[in-house]
This record gives structure tokens, C-alpha cells and sequence, in this order.
């Protein structure tokens, strides 16, 4: 009995140690770093969690051809990514997964609720989070690992509002996600919508990974004869409530949180003429930087379809941490990976420039432009933003 015993846990370890190097070095010599990720991979996200992984893997494809190297040391990259169904506590355990199992120095998260959850430990537990919300708490809470990728969504408030007014009117109806995400966004539009002359006619809320008919919802917001909607979240629910909203034969004006993106919503809606006078972010496709048309170019020929801002910064981000370990000397200690995130944005390739970042905040925030575009006359357009 007592051979066996000691069988079993040779076993037990000997799989340990195969699991720990394979962990550790490539095929070729080469040493490996594991990258999390943990997102929404089934449910109602899955597409948008998708579109992330998408960026993020391609990012590390085009970087393993060649490898990189950290103090004379060859590197290759492997991402372990995770589905989280968009429930932070699902996060949560993804994360610690990621760093016992996989000892990932980075954990790519898309959504606020989800960063929040690693946002607990990630210091202790010493790994960054990379942040793909525009969240603007997520930098406020004085994390020292977190690096949020995006623009804050304040931004968008003022001229997303102050257009929707000029344009449609001054009736707003908000039907947000139920998500952290959506009731944050809320409570910053509203007050500015009202502190501008705007009244609230309805609030509602919408449960994405319980709700796929929203003829009541709409309903009931279109009894108050609102000149815009307020909504947002994932691209195809988004726009199945415009849709929906249509066939009730409202003609106004729609605010749409930055998760959506109106080239994806018209993916689902067959044109940009059920989109009209959708106010938003520019797509991606619309977007002209060193490293955009490449990009663009490559996502279309692997996944047959425009890539989202979502997949392109997730891109970009991959090879700004991948410079930071250069200029940090390390692929593992994440605060001195954190400490070179700036040099990461200096030494980043003009062909890898799929957005033009500009800096990092010491809280973590890397500066971005806010800029916004509408559908007029079934046609997008950008709009300057001052």
C-alpha cells in the first residue's frame, strides 16, 4: 500500500513539474509568459468577449513569430483566457486560477464589474489588470497595478448629450443595463442632461442575459413621448432595441453608451438607416492611425469581419506590455512592468499604432481622444468634439 501511495505522488508531482516547464519554456528553447484573460465568452456578451480575445490573441501571434527578448532572454507568449459569463464573482475565481495555476503577471478584463472583482487582490496577489472599460472609477480607487486602456466615458456625456438636444429634442427616456457599467453611466448623464435644461421622461432598466424581447420595455418608455433613448451595452442587444424600438414607430434620437458600436449595431439592424440619429463612439473602421489600416486588414482576413475598437486596443495594449518588460528587464515582476508602462507607449512601433495613445496617469489612466460620430441621412459622421 505504501508503494502505491508513493507512486501516486510521484505521479502527482512529476505532472506538476512537466505542467510547471511547459509553463516556463517553448518548444524551441524559448521561455514562455502566460497571459490571463477572463470575459465573457457565452451568454449574451459572448460576441463582445470574443471581439476582445480576438485582438489579444492576434496580437500575440504576430509577436511569437519572432519572439522578444528581456535581458538576452528569448520570450514567446501564450494567452490563457477564461469565460466569466460577465459575472464579476466568475472574475474573481477566474483570476486567482490564472495566477496559482498559470502565474500570469498580466489579467486582461473587459468589463467593470469583472476589473472591480480583481481589483481586490490583484496588489497582494501581484499581477496587473488590464482594464477595457472606460470606467472612470476604476483609476480612482488608487489601485497601483491597473491599467485602463480606454478613455473615460466622462467625455462623452457633454457632447453626446448637448447633440442629442439640438438635433431631436429635449425628452429623455434612459434604459441602461442593469450592469454596474450601466447604472454608472446613468447616474452621469442624467444629472448633466437635467442640469442642461433636458428633462427625464422614463428610466428602465434592461437584464441582457435575461432579456431578449424588449417590445414592453419600449412600451412602456414610449407612452412618454421622449425625443431620445437613452442605451447601450453589448452591440447586438443594443441594436435589437433600436430595431424593436422602430417597429413601435419611434422616430427620434438615440444616446449609445460606448460599448456599442454603431458599425457592429448595423451589422445586426441591415443598415445604418434603422440607425439614424444614433449618436456614439467612431468605429474603428472609421479610424486612421499608422498601424489602423494594417490592422483592419489582417482581422478581416483571419475572421471575415471588421474588427471593433475592442479587438484593436486589445491589440495595441498586448505590445505596449510587451515593450514595458523590455524597458523593465522583467516578464514577471508586475509593479516594475507597471513602473515602464510610459516606455512601453514611447517605444511602441508606428506600424502597432492602431489608436494613438499618448501617456500614462500615475493613476493609471493612458490618455486617449474622445471622439464621437452619428448616423445622419443612413450615412455615418464624425463629429468634432471640442
Amino acid at each position: 500500500m505504501k508503494k502505491r501511495k508513493w507512486l501516486s505522488v510521484l505521479v502527482v508531482f512529476t505532472i506538476f513539474f512537466l505542467s510547471a516547464c511547459a509553463q516556463s519554456s517553448g518548444g524551441n528553447g524559448e521561455k514562455v509568459v502566460n497571459i490571463g484573460y477572463s470575459g465573457p465568452l457565452s451568454g449574451a456578451a459572448a460576441y463582445y468577449g470574443e471581439n476582445t480575445l480576438n485582438g489579444l490573441k492576434m496580437a500575440v501571434e504576430d509577436i511569437n513569430k519572432e519572439g522578444f527578448e528581456v535581458n538576452g532572454d528569448k520570450y514567446k507568449l501564450n494567452v490563457v483566457a477564461l469565460d466569466d459569463k460577465y459575472l464579476p464573482n466568475e472574475t474573481a475565481s477566474n483570476g486567482k486560477r490564472l495566477v496559482q495555476e498559470n502565474q500570469t503577471p498580466i489579467i486582461f478584463s473587459p468589463h467593470s464589474g469583472g476589473i472591480s472583482a480583481l481589483q481586490v487582490f490583484n496588489e497582494v496577489d501581484n499581477f496587473i489588470v488590464s482594464a477595457y472599460s472606460s470606467e472612470p472609477d476604476i483609476v480612482e480607487r488608487g489601485n497601483t497595478l491597473t491599467v485602463r486602456i480606454p478613455p473615460s466615458y466622462e467625455g462623452y456625456i457633454e457632447p453626446f448629450s448637448d447633440y442629442a438636444m439640438d438635433n431631436f429634442g429635449k425628452k429623455l427616456a434612459a434604459i441602461p443595463p442593469v450592469t454596474q457599467y450601466g447604472k454608472d453611466w446613468a447616474e452621469a448623464i442624467i444629472p448633466y442632461w437635467e442640469s442642461a435644461g433636458g428633462e427625464v421622461v422614463h428610466k428602465a432598466s434592461v437584464d441582457y442575459s435575461k432579456d431578449t424581447d424588449f417590445f414592453t420595455l419600449l412600451t412602456n418608455a414610449l407612452k412618454e413621448e421622449p425625443d431620445v433613448l437613452f442605451i447601450g451595452g453589448p452591440s447586438e442587444p443594443t441594436a435589437k432595441i433600436v430595431s424593436q424600438a422602430r417597429q413601435l414607430g419611434y422616430d427620434g434620437g438615440f444616446i449609445v453608451m460606448d460599448q456599442a458600436k454603431l458599425d457592429e449595431m448595423k451589422n445586426v439592424t441591415g443598415s445604418y438607416e434603422v440607425l439614424e440619429g444614433a449618436i456614439g463612439v467612431v468605429p474603428l473602421i472609421y479610424t486612421e492611425y499608422s498601424g489602423t489600416k494594417e490592422f483592419i486588414d489582417k482581422y478581416r482576413e483571419k475572421h471575415d469581419k471588421d474588427p471593433g475598437s475592442e479587438a484593436g486596443y486589445h491589440y495595441l495594449a498586448m505590445y505596449v506590455f510587451v515593450e514595458a518588460m523590455k524597458a523593465a528587464g522583467s516578464v514577471d515582476d508586475a509593479k516594475l512592468i507597471r513602473e515602464h508602462i510610459e516606455d512601453g507607449l514611447t517605444n511602441l512601433p508606428d506600424d502597432k499604432k492602431v489608436y494613438d495613445l499618448k501617456h500614462i496617469e500615475e493613476n493609471g489612466a493612458i490618455e486617449n481622444f474622445i471622439r464621437m460620430g452619428v448616423i445622419k441621412d443612413g450615412e455615418f459622421e464624425e463629429v468634432d468634439v471640442e
